[in-house]
């Protein structure tokens, strides 16, 4: 009896021990287990949401935008009365959050469908998350996705002279970043990324809740281990303070007077709230048209991390700021 309990302990010992060192030597078991959680609370969220779709909504899904990848999918979403009034929609193109890590198209399924029922075309795209996917691959994809919007309008109703980047999360970074490459020949040179169009067709931009600034990152406690793992994922290193390519993530130390009117929103309990202040001050610096959403400190409810798609609450603010945005960029 003593010697299996023996064995016994020796081989959770050595189970534990293997486990520990798989934590400590690649950040995919980290990234698993925070990609099972925030999948499932996305996806909660936009069951959420259903309720607030309305009738007539025409969705095409799992348009391959790239041929050649096999993660470059997108989901369209208009509205038939739109497209029998216009025939051409402005173009809403969202990347899904999820911290880089983690996220789907679909779960942004009933926000587009929202977006797209105000007359808008709302696509949602797929990017290769990391740690399968490593910077700048997803603004790689997302440029190959505009480029095929923009050379097959018909398959859309998609009015190619006026497109719109949006994001949330890990997705405002990538929107941010591709707008940067756009609207920068110098930053499309440091990042190595083709822009997917042209500067003069991209109006404008939507970011709620991104990072938009590596350099400096807090990262105690138990959001600042969360960063480290999407770091990790996003650059294969742990370590990115001597990696100057890296750096070019950072895109608030590249942009230029060229950069896009933007929407920046976050809510006051946010933890990546100051990363949202700190861009909407260094655009605010350049003169770019700006509109920002922010919310007192003491801020009832509490506002957290991407609280827009809670339109029961503060997201029905949101919601009416981002339309409100829209209309105001459709007249410059």
């Amino acid at each position: 009896m003593k010697s299996i309990l023996k064995r016994t302990l020796i081989i959770l010992l050595a189970l534990g021990a293997v486990i520990f060192l798989a934590f400590k030597l690649s950040p995919y078991p980290s990234t698993w287990i925070i990609r099972y959680a925030f999948n499932k609370e996305a996806i909660r969220v936009n069951s959420e949401l259903e309720k607030f779709v309305p009738e007539n909504i025409v969705s095409i899904n799992d348009v391959q935008y790239d041929e050649n990848d096999k993660d470059a999918f997108l989901d369209a979403y208009f509205h038939r009365d739109s497209v029998i009034a216009k025939r051409k929609l402005p173009v809403i193109v969202w990347a899904h959050g999820g911290g880089l890590i983690s996220g789907d198209k679909s779960q942004l399924s009933n926000y587009c469908k929202i977006l797209a029922s105000k007359g808008y075309l709302a696509i949602s795209i797929n990017y290769t998350i990391a740690p399968e996917g490593k910077y700048p691959t997803p603004m790689r994809q997302l440029n190959k996705a505009l480029a095929f919007i923009s050379s097959n309008p018909e398959k859309f109703y998609a009015d190619t002279s006026f497109f719109v980047l949006a994001g949330d999360s890990g997705g405002s970074m990538i929107s941010a970043a591709t707008a940067n490459i756009i609207t920068s020949t110098e930053y499309a040179k440091i990042t190595k990324v083709d822009p997917g169009i042209n500067p003069n067709q991209l109006k404008g931009l939507l970011l709620y809740c991104g990072i938009y600034e590596i350099d400096n990152l807090k990262t105690e406690g138990a959001f600042g281990s969360f960063l480290k793992t999407v770091m990790w994922g996003y650059f294969d290193k742990k370590d990115i303070s001597n990696d100057e390519y890296a750096k070019t993530a950072s895109v608030t130390n590249f942009l230029t007077n060229s950069f896009p009117p933007t929407f920046i929103s976050a809510g006051n309990k946010d933890p990546l709230l100051p990363q949202s202040r700190l861009l909407a001050e260094k655009l605010a610096t350049l003169n770019v048209p700006l509109d920002t959403l922010f919310f007192p400190d003491n801020q009832q409810p509490e506002l957290g991390h991407e609280y827009q798609f809670k339109l029961d609450e503060s997201g029905k603010l949101a919601l009416e700021r981002t339309l409100k945005f829209l209309h105001s960029i459709s007249d410059l």
